[in-house]
């Protein structure tokens, strides 16, 4: 049996037994592996023991710290790195030696990792999707991740999704990429960008009302691809028609049309998702007023519908 390689995993969980037995097999490497559950209610207690993965219950009470930084502060791990892996991700043999040279003779505390997103059984390489970096291997005591103060949203689930990993040291990028295939069905992609909108429109909403994502990662034109980001979220924002603009930069200005009918039909989705989050920031921004004017019988006293929707 090869050697294995000093490194803790940790995998955050949810009722994942579709998408656990291929996460796992390609985790074989690893020294060590973590499955944090919230009470599933499927096989995937189950098929992580069979798998070697020590299973740790996780009970989220509605505010910080969420599923994985909770595991990073909490979990005993007997290895100095961790890798952060999500159930329908996979970590590729390239990728695993790429990883293993990089624990044994570091040069950064943490190193990004580049994302192949998989959807309707093809790699979505255009339509801005790739390359998809993200902060997943680390030193544990090193970093954790911000908190964007969006936990007073209901409905958008116990785990850190779109928060980044803020480092004490620098950071490198590794060259191998890591894959993203969920095996659940279209509905479970519908339903987890449900979740997700409810999360971004709070952040629009604090963008909006100048409070900031409430991150420590700062906007910066001219920084890294988080900063950067950050900074064109501030711009995109306040733009009107955004779901026609997230189509038009998808699938025109990013080559999303390369990618065929899997390209446009994602594109398309990536519209919806960001009307999605329109509706719900309107009823951030308004929704005291909705409940009065609807018990009102003033009907001009309901709030117009704001323009970037």
């Amino acid at each position: 049996m090869a050697t294995k390689i000093p490194v803790s995993v940790l995998i955050p969980a949810k009722n994942e037994e579709a998408n656990l037995p291929a996460c796992l097999t390609s985790l074989a490497r690893a020294d060590e592996i973590f499955v944090v559950d919230s009470q599933s209610r499927d096989r995937s207690i189950e098929i992580a023991e069979r798998y070697g993965a020590k299973v740790v219950q996780f009970q989220f009470n509605g505010h910080w710290p969420k599923k994985k930084n909770w595991g990073l502060d909490h979990l005993p791990f007997r290895n100095e790195w961790v890798l952060i892996v999500d159930c329908d991700e996979r970590i590729p043999p390239a990728l695993w030696d790429e990883i293993e040279q990089a624990i044994r003779n570091p040069d950064y505390e943490g190193y990004y990792l580049n994302r192949r997103v998989f959807f309707l059984g093809q790699w979505i390489r255009y339509g801005g999707k790739y390359p998809d970096w993200n902060l997943r291997l680390f030193r544990h005591a090193k970093g954790r991740y911000e908190n964007l103060n969006t936990e007073e949203i209901r409905n958008t689930g116990d785990n850190e999704v779109h928060e980044h990993v803020v480092m004490a040291g620098k950071v490198g990028y590794l060259k191998a990429d890591m894959d993203h295939i969920d095996f659940r069905d279209m509905y479970h992609w519908l339903e987890r960008h449900n979740r997700y909108s409810n999360w971004e429109a709070r952040v629009y909403y604090n963008l909006r009302s100048g409070m900031g994502e409430g991150g420590t990662i700062g906007a910066n034109l001219f920084g890294d691809s988080v900063q950067r980001k950050r900074f064109l979220k501030q711009i995109w924002v306040h733009l009107p028609f955004k779901p026609t603009l997230r189509f038009f930069l998808a699938y025109v200005l990013r080559l999303g049309f390369l990618d065929g009918r899997a390209g446009y039909i994602y594109a398309r989705l990536l519209s919806q998702y960001e009307y999605q989050i329109g509706v719900k920031l309107f009823e951030l921004q308004y929704g005291g007023q909705l409940n009065k004017a609807a018990t009102s019988p003033d009907s001009a006293a309901l709030p117009q519908p704001d323009s970037a929707l």
